[in-house]
């Protein structure tokens, strides 16, 4: 439970949005989807990918030290925003805390090293230590030469918000006084896209609002892949915050299968009664929701939010219409978007979804992210 509000004092992000919050806000003001075609494993699929810049940005971190050039996608782009974001944070000494995650973890390099394995029965002397899970809050922290615990984890697509969990628990428990927490997902990869393609939920639509998140009424499902990572910094301080967390909720699902998720997603009614607390519903004004794309996911999560609101439901909304489900980092996306919501009071609604009001005043927003097994996480927001 959260015993105190945990002010966030800076957020960075690089996706198909773009890497600045001016670039990023008005990508979201504009109705398209940000979608393009990639050709792997012989067929195209719509894909989330990397502008040119963003590529350059990243491409001048491998270069800007010897030691980079052999990491993966991954662990570079969680260098890049959590330079970023630890510059803006104004924090008042290195004893700084990080905890970076990613559901898939050094995907790029993986296949690679494993391809020329069977292909040459060897492997390069860099393989273990660059495909490493751990390696990605290691990097970063010696990147900023930081001196406070480095986490790293992987909880499939709530790995993102359970950074937060995390680095929320260390603040409370008085362990550190600062803390990074982030995402980062390069899946953008053949071996990956295949398995999407074998769950049977990756979209196949001919037009570019390929994902059809909130659309409760179709038929298929149309998940769409995305690469991004994020990185947030947290604190006990109000000073420089430009947000702040009341209400944090997680919860967990018995199993039926390894994608199971019950039909009115009990973990997430567990979870966002948790988030919520004495909060009145009515003062709930949006709720940002995981909504993957997929029939399944939309829908059990579309059934939690009516258990716990009744017939007054807040104001419903996704990013991944937008940039695709971005594994990790999609709940550290989400919280991005209700901050420049709340910053800007300005609804981005799913073109899918018609609300049936608009709130007056954006106050407070819920959001959610969930994982393979049902490991659901629901954050209160507010500024």
């Amino acid at each position: 439970m959260l015993k105190q509000p945990v002010f966030i004092n800076s957020i960075a992000s690089i996706s198909a949005l773009g890497a600045t919050s001016v670039e990023i806000w008005n990508n979201y003001l504009h109705e398209n989807s940000l979608f393009q075609k990639m050709e792997a494993n012989k067929r195209q699929y719509w894909v989330s990918k990397f502008s040119e810049n963003e590529n350059q940005l990243l491409e001048e971190i491998m270069t800007s030290d010897s030691k980079y050039k052999h990491l993966d996608k991954s662990v570079v782009m969680a260098i890049l925003v959590a330079r970023k974001c630890f510059e803006n944070s104004h924090f008042s000494d290195k004893n700084v805390g990080i905890n970076f995650g990613s559901s898939r973890g050094a995907t790029t390099l993986f296949e690679k090293h494993h391809s020329d394995f069977v292909n040459e029965g060897t492997v390069s002397t860099f393989t273990s230590p660059a495909t490493t899970l751990g390696n990605i809050s290691s990097w970063v922290s010696h990147d900023l030469q930081t001196e406070g615990p480095e986490i790293s984890h992987s909880i499939t697509c709530s790995t993102g918000l359970h950074a937060l969990l995390n680095g929320i628990a260390w603040l409370q428990s008085g362990m550190s006084n600062q803390f990074l927490v982030g995402a980062s997902e390069a899946p953008l990869t053949p071996f990956t896209l295949s398995q999407l393609s074998a769950l049977k939920v990756y979209s196949n639509e001919e037009n570019v609002l390929a994902n059809r998140c909130l659309d409760f009424s179709k038929t298929v499902n149309t998940m769409v892949l995305g690469e991004a990572a994020s990185c947030l910094s947290l604190s006990l301080s109000s000073d420089n915050a430009i947000a702040k967390i009341t209400g944090i909720g997680y919860a967990t699902e018995v199993l039926s299968s390894s994608t199971s998720i019950s039909s009115d997603a009990k973990c997430f009614q567990k979870s966002m009664k948790m988030a919520i607390g004495s909060n009145n519903l009515e003062d709930i004004d949006a709720v940002v929701m995981h909504a993957p794309g997929t029939i399944q996911g939309d829908s059990t999560e579309f059934e939690a939010i009516k258990v716990i609101f009744g017939k007054n439901l807040p104001m419903l909304t996704s990013n991944k219409w937008k940039v695709g489900h971005t594994f990790a980092t999609s709940g550290l996306l989400s919280i991005e978007l209700a901050i420049l919501m709340l910053q800007n009071q300005h609804f981005v609604a799913s073109p899918f979804y018609k609300n049936p009001k608009n709130p007056i005043k954006l106050s407070k927003i819920l959001l959610n992210a969930v994982g393979f097994g049902g490991n659901a996480v629901s954050i209160l927001l507010e500024i």
